[in-house]
């Protein structure tokens, strides 16, 4: 049965340098550090590259995350796959758990979650699954 749940969360931005992708041309590297506050009760590291286009308000990102805490009292951490796109200022954004990428008492943990951005304010809500261990 598939649980959600929201919360608030605060992030750091750090920017890195730039990813060589040949002939001259990079993506922007940047670090983020998240603290979740809420029934997800973690703090994360992600890694993201971005690139932009000729083309005004075309860009995407990827990015991978490794949550680590709590999850409604349940300890352990797990890693979520980010891709990110801007079709000439139309975004679209899809945050998914990786399989079987969850530890501790989160082992089995499978999702998507969304970020809303409000008033500079980053709040989550996370759609997920935890299945017993096979």
């Amino acid at each position: 049965m598939t649980v959600q749940v929201k919360g608030e969360f605060e992030v750091k931005r750090s920017p890195q340098g730039a990813c060589d992708l040949g002939d001259g041309v990079a993506a922007g590297h940047i670090r983020f550090d998240k603290r979740f506050l809420g029934a997800l009760n973690a703090t994360s590291v992600v890694h993201m590259l971005a690139v932009g286009t000729e083309v005004e308000g075309s860009a995407a990102y990827v990015a991978i995350e490794r949550i680590t805490g709590s999850l409604e009292g349940r300890t352990g951490a797990f890693f979520m796959q980010h891709n990110g796109v801007m079709d000439r200022g139309t975004p679209s954004l899809s945050l998914t758990v990786v399989p079987d990428s969850g530890t501790g008492e989160l082992k089995g943990l499978s999702g998507r979650m969304a970020i809303d951005i409000t008033d500079g304010r980053h709040y989550y809500t996370f759609d997920y699954v935890l299945s017993p261990e096979e």
